[in-house]
């Protein structure tokens, strides 16, 4: 019985050891198919996934304004603690007091990228970008500040 489970599986590896190695050869000499992308030399032409996601980004636009009302709840749905909101309360021209966003924390060493800040955020103010080359030396530089200098809430986002 053990000699026969042995035997079975030494033929299973040189099995798939030959199919894999057949397929290696054909990738060889057919040079038009190529699979494999020469990165750094093809970052013209990358073709990412759409699901892709890179890192945590706030939208803003030709104006410098965004969606981000500082409800905290992209920063509850972070398992990790990546994202740290701080909010400030501003004066309305009517004299009332508003919570508004300050600064926008993105720790992106921490960010797992699992997207529930994303799907989290009732104004669709952040989404994941397809940005992927964060190499540093000095770990400071991956914690990120998201919002622009000036810039401010978007005229009726509530």
């Amino acid at each position: 019985m053990f000699l026969k489970d042995y035997i079975t599986d030494i033929y299973k590896g040189v099995k798939s050891l030959l199919i894999g190695m057949r397929r290696t050869g054909y990738y060889f000499t057919h040079h038009k198919e190529i699979i494999t992308q020469q990165y750094p030399d093809n970052r013209e032409e990358l073709n990412l996934p759409t699901r892709f996601r890179g890192e945590v980004i706030l939208l803003h636009d030709e104006n410098n304004e965004h969606a981000c009302t500082g409800c905290t709840a992209c920063e509850l749905a972070c398992p990790n603690g990546t994202i740290k909101i701080i909010t400030k309360f501003d004066v309305s021209p009517e004299g009332k007091k508003k919570k508004a966003l300050d600064t926008f924390i993105y720790h992106l060493e921490l960010c797992t990228m699992c997207n529930l800040c994303v799907v989290a955020c009732p104004t669709d103010a952040i989404v994941m970008a397809q940005n992927f080359e964060h190499s540093v030396y000095d770990r400071s530089k991956l914690t990120k500040k998201l919002n622009k200098p000036g810039s401010k809430i978007r005229e009726g986002i509530e």
